[in-house]
C-alpha cells in the first residue's frame, strides 16, 4: 500500500484552533506533513518525515474549520503543503466558500510554484490569499518580521500579484500597530 494519501485524505502533522501569529487575525491552522526542504532550525521539524503525523479526512478537517466561528481565516503550514496540493484543492476550495482567507507557507519560490505544470499547484495557488514562500535559512533568522522566521522569505499579496503580473508584498492592517 502507497504511503501517499488519495485525493480525499490529507496527512497531517495537527490541527491548531485559534492562532494569531500565523497570518492576520484569528486563524486555524492546518500542520501538513511531510517536508522536502528539511530546513536546518526548522520551526516545525516533526513534520518533515512523510510516514509521521495521522491521516485525515477532507470532510473532517472542513468540518473542524466551520466549527470554529472566531476564524476569520486558515493557514496551511507544515511540512511542504505543496507536496500535497493535489488533497489540499477541496479543503482550500471549502475555505473559500466559508469565506475565510487563505495562506499557505512554503519552502519554494513563488516563482517555482508559478511555472509548475501541475494542476492542483496552480489552483492552490489561485485559491490562496497570501503566500509566505522560500525556505527558513537560520543565517536570516529575524524573530521581528511579521509572519514569517528569516528575511529571505517573502509574504506576498497573491491577489494583486496576479492583478499587476508581478511580485507584490502583502502589508497587513496589524503591522501598523505599536502597543
Amino acid at each position: 500500500m502507497s504511503n501517499t494519501p488519495c485525493p480525499e485524505m490529507l496527512r497531517i502533522a495537527g490541527i491548531q484552533q485559534d492562532s494569531i501569529v500565523d497570518g492576520p487575525g484569528i486563524r486555524c491552522v492546518i500542520f501538513t506533513q511531510g517536508c522536502p526542504h528539511r530546513c536546518p532550525g526548522c520551526h516545525n521539524p516533526q513534520t518533515h518525515d512523510p510516514e509521521g503525523g495521522r491521516e485525515a479526512d477532507v470532510q473532517e478537517i472542513l468540518t473542524q474549520i466551520a466549527g470554529n466561528p472566531l476564524a476569520s481565516g486558515v493557514t496551511f503550514s507544515g511540512g511542504e503543503p505543496f507536496v500535497q496540493a493535489k488533497a489540499l484543492v477541496p479543503v482550500a476550495e471549502g475555505v473559500k466558500k466559508m469565506g475565510k482567507h487563505l495562506m499557505i507557507y512554503t519552502g519554494y519560490l513563488y516563482e517555482q510554484l508559478a511555472n509548475s505544470h501541475e494542476p492542483e499547484v496552480q489552483r492552490l495557488l489561485m485559491l490562496a490569499d497570501v503566500l509566505v514562500d522560500g525556505p527558513f535559512m537560520m543565517e536570516e533568522r529575524d524573530l521581528t518580521l511579521p509572519y514569517r522566521g528569516s528575511a529571505n522569505q517573502r509574504v506576498i499579496d497573491l491577489e494583486k500579484t496576479r492583478e499587476r503580473g508581478e511580485v507584490v508584498l502583502f502589508r497587513s492592517e496589524y503591522e501598523d500597530l505599536s502597543f
